[in-house]
């Protein structure tokens, strides 16, 4: 058949497809079917050109073993988990060794700023004497204090000491205060515990030390036969009285309140009293009959004070007053009014600080008052 014979035939085989509608589909098939052809040809070239022969590629492949030097590795004789990169680096976080400073603000206790760096409160009184002087009162907005990197207590060394005896006063062994990296001390240059290289000045931590506070408060055994004792405190001191009332060794709470405000009873802190709420000029009242043995200023911390002696081996006291209505040697009965509340003295706010004490110590006024 001549090609004109065949361009006759495709002619007419178009016009009966396109005739029965099949001309279109057709079409489709054909630019499919051409295009893979095309496709797959230009593949099967670029194989042809590129690809390495075996021997080629097997000695290449030893060559390139050759140059990095790199080991036969069976990844199969390896188990466990495999170790990934990390992209974070965790830093373990490691002790606080030495001192940090801490500027007190509005509202902060000696208690709350203990908790937060996860010590003791009586820490913070011992490692800041000079500033506090024992007395959990005497905390100030703007006051810079040592926090301590562990409990115990801050000791600055004096010429002439030796670590034996500063040791045994802690509660500690020298080795405990040598070894102590914040300490910066050296076992094999102290020499002489009784004579130790440690300079004079020097501020050392004495971890897990203690030491008894040192009283700032009035003294114990404040009696009508013999108030003088409490002239170390100020003005208010009394001369000593015969007879008087007597109380019932029943106690009432001194206020109307009966809530606490601020410290509570902690021996642990110095404070052996509790804090009870109240406005300033609200009413003091005496808990128990008694005499007064001690109506004035107080010169470490307590403001206006009043003490009075119940006849009975007790004592209580009120501080921080904003008034006296009472004077030395007067009897009072349960339940007088004696002074009004206030906040005199190393005080943060209005409130009264009550004491209940016997002749030798002091009493938890919770175990004396009735229920609030």
């Amino acid at each position: 058949m001549n090609d004109k014979n065949k361009s006759g035939v495709l002619s007419r085989l178009a016009d009966t497809l396109i005739g029965i509608g099949l001309g279109e589909s057709v079409l489709r098939f054909s630019v499919l079917f051409l295009s893979t052809a095309l496709i797959g040809a230009v593949i099967w070239l670029a194989h042809s050109i590129f690809a390495p022969s075996p021997e080629t590629g097997a000695t290449e492949s030893a060559a390139i073993v050759e140059e990095g030097a790199l080991p036969a590795q069976d990844f199969n004789a390896y188990s466990g988990v495999p170790r990934l990169a990390q992209v974070h680096t965790t830093i373990p976080s490691r002790p606080r060794q030495e001192i940090v400073k801490y500027t007190v603000v509005e509202g902060d206790t000696i208690f709350g700023i203990a908790q937060n760096f996860g010590l003791e409160p009586q820490t913070i009184l011992w490692g800041n004497y000079y500033t506090l002087l024992d007395n959990p009162h005497a905390l100030k907005p703007r006051q810079n204090l040592n926090i301590l990197p562990v409990n115990g207590t801050y000791h600055e060394w004096q010429d002439g000491e030796g670590l034996n005896g500063i040791a045994k006063y802690y509660g500690v062994t020298p080795e405990d205060i040598i070894n102590y990296p914040g300490n910066n001390l050296d076992i094999k240059t102290i020499g002489d515990f009784a004579h130790p290289n440690i300079k004079p000045g020097a501020w050392l931590i004495i971890p897990n030390g203690h030491r008894d506070f040192i009283s700032w408060s009035a003294p114990l055994g404040v009696t009508r036969e013999n108030p003088a004792s409490a002239r170390v405190l100020g003005s208010g001191a009394c001369e000593p009285v015969s007879g008087g009332a007597v109380g019932f060794g029943a106690f009432i709470w001194p206020s109307r309140s009966h809530k606490l405000s601020g410290f509570d009873y902690s021996p642990n802190t110095n404070h052996w009293g509790v804090d009870i709420s109240g406005n300033t000029g609200e009413g003091v009242y005496a808990t128990d009959a008694g005499v007064v043995v001690y109506a004035g200023w107080n010169e470490h911390g307590y403001g206006s004070m009043i003490m009075i002696d119940h006849g009975n081996n007790f004592q209580s006291l009120y501080a921080h007053l904003s008034g006296i209505n009472v004077v030395c040697g007067q009897s009072v009965g349960q339940g007088d009014l004696i002074g009004s509340i206030g906040s005199t003295g190393n005080s943060s706010g209005s409130h009264l600080h009550f004491e209940i004490r016997a002749i030798s110590s002091f009493v938890n006024p919770w175990d004396m008052l009735p229920p609030p």
